[in-house]
């Protein structure tokens, strides 16, 4: 009974996913009926899945690339941009997910996992179009070199990404590899990766008006509070925004209704 067992698959999927991962005879057989759910609670078996994102979620390299959320609150807005663009998320929240999703593209060469929250939308599934930056080579130069010396912090690599204008002017991602090598050794895999501190990647969209901005804006002193201004906002959709630098946001953003 397939409405049965989608209602029970939050209760039993962790036994199944362990088995899988631990008994190859088991894998060959669980890979046909286990189950994959999406974020608006619709399952999908793998062969299912791919059949239904192949059209839509295909990349340029022939790739089928299946988006994922760990969890749909805190990754709410890149669920959102990502349905926005007609793409399906998985809603995969076990705490060994990571190793499954390494075994399932060993055995599916055609296919890759990605997290929501990963990079931004366009680039999670690259096709072959271009969006064309409103910005010189010179100006991306500056605004990225500007916005480096303003944050000084070596969690955060700066991209300048030229984005839909609508989209975010700052987004904060976690490159897929590091982020499922440190949660696969947190479950007891390889140690190095484990002891490598956390690491951003602060995307800049270079068509935003905050952007332009920042790039026009004479005073530094106002042109740093723009870039601290983004920065959080931007950590605060990450969950990454605590303690004293929250404090300072929220006093900060009272004082600009004031």
């Amino acid at each position: 009974n397939r409405v049965e067992f989608e209602e029970k698959w939050n209760d039993i999927k962790i036994v199944l996913e362990y088995g899988m991962l631990s008994e190859d005879k088991f894998y060959e057989k669980a890979k046909d009926f286990a189950l994959y759910p999406t974020v608006d609670h619709t399952f999908y078996t793998f062969e299912e899945l791919k059949e239904k994102t192949k059209l839509n979620q295909t990349d340029k390299d022939g790739k089928i690339v299946l988006l994922y959320a760990s969890n749909k609150d805190a990754q709410h807005g890149y669920i959102t941009n990502a349905k926005a663009k007609g793409y399906e998320v998985l809603l995969l929240d076990s705490p060994i997910v990571s190793h499954l999703i390494q075994k399932l593209e060993m055995d599916n060469q055609d296919v890759t996992f990605s997290r929501v929250d990963a990079d931004s939308i366009d680039n999670l599934i690259k096709k072959d179009e271009n969006i064309v930056s409103k910005l010189s080579e010179t100006e991306t130069t500056q605004l990225k070199e500007t916005i480096e010396k303003a944050i000084a912090n070596n969690s955060y690599t700066v991209q300048t990404e030229a984005l839909d204008s609508t989209a975010e002017p700052f987004i904060i991602t976690q490159p897929e590899f590091m982020r499922r090598m440190k949660e696969m050794q947190a479950m007891g895999g390889n140690a190095m990766f484990g002891n490598f501190p956390d690491s951003y990647n602060l995307i800049v969209n270079t068509n935003s008006e905050v952007a332009s901005k920042i790039l026009n804006e004479s005073n530094e002193e106002t042109k740093n509070s723009l870039i601290k201004q983004a920065l959080d906002l931007a950590k605060l959709s990450q969950g990454l925004l605590k303690g004293e630098e929250l404090t300072a946001f929220v006093k900060r953003s009272f004082e600009k209704i004031k």
